[in-house]
């Protein structure tokens, strides 16, 4: 999943990758939902994304190899929100550890055959170990043990936190100014964040 998305960025724009990446978690939302206000929330979200996110570049410009890893990133995704609810329910945390174990072995050819020895240079060393804990390790296990304890569909419109929280974090702290287009959305991406919280226990 994260291969996918770190090459599909190096070919397109950041915000695009997200969106394409989203359909993933936003498909697992929509096929889970089973009453009329699970859908709500859904298509609410979408829509903040959908405002949030520059997707409006023409199609000439996004490079096609690029749209399609942020997709199968997607679809990885989506997979992880399946699987992992039922790995998290069967299995104890242990299981975040064998899995990034077994994804580390996979990936460890493409990444010798890609950089070389460099990847074994002292000075990158720790700055891999802080990157595989935060981007990886630590996540992963948090949301492995929010996976054993939300629905599925729940779990997903969280996942739409991520952009929006980015977005809020610059203006907050880089200076970044906000449309009141993307006002709106951040606070639809929230209501349905929260407004499906609280629907669940009405199920």
């Amino acid at each position: 999943m994260n291969l996918c998305f770190y090459e599909a960025l190096s070919r397109i724009p950041l915000g695009v990758a997200v969106g394409l990446e989203f359909t993933g978690p936003l498909t697992v939302a929509m096929l889970s939902s089973r009453r009329l206000v699970d859908f709500i929330w859904v298509v609410l979200a979408a829509a903040g994304l959908a405002i949030l996110l520059p997707l409006r570049q023409s199609a000439d410009s996004i490079d096609p190899l690029g749209a399609v890893l942020a997709l199968c990133s997607g679809v990885c995704w989506a997979l992880y929100i399946i699987f992992g609810k039922k790995a998290g329910s069967s299995l104890d945390k242990s299981c975040v550890a064998l899995a990034m174990l077994v994804g580390s072995c996979a990936m460890f050819p493409v990444g010798l055959a890609s950089s070389g020895l460099d990847l074994f240079r002292p000075e990158i060393l720790p700055l891999a170990l802080i990157l595989g804990i935060f981007s990886s390790a630590l996540p992963y296990g948090v949301e492995i043990i929010a996976l054993k304890n939300l629905p599925s569909r729940t779990f997903s419109i969280l996942m739409s936190l991520e952009p929006a929280l980015a977005a809020l974090s610059g203006f907050l702290f880089l200076g970044e100014q906000l449309s009141l287009a993307q006002w709106a959305a951040l606070t639809a991406i929230i209501s349905a964040s929260i407004g499906s919280t609280l629907t669940i226990s009405k199920q």
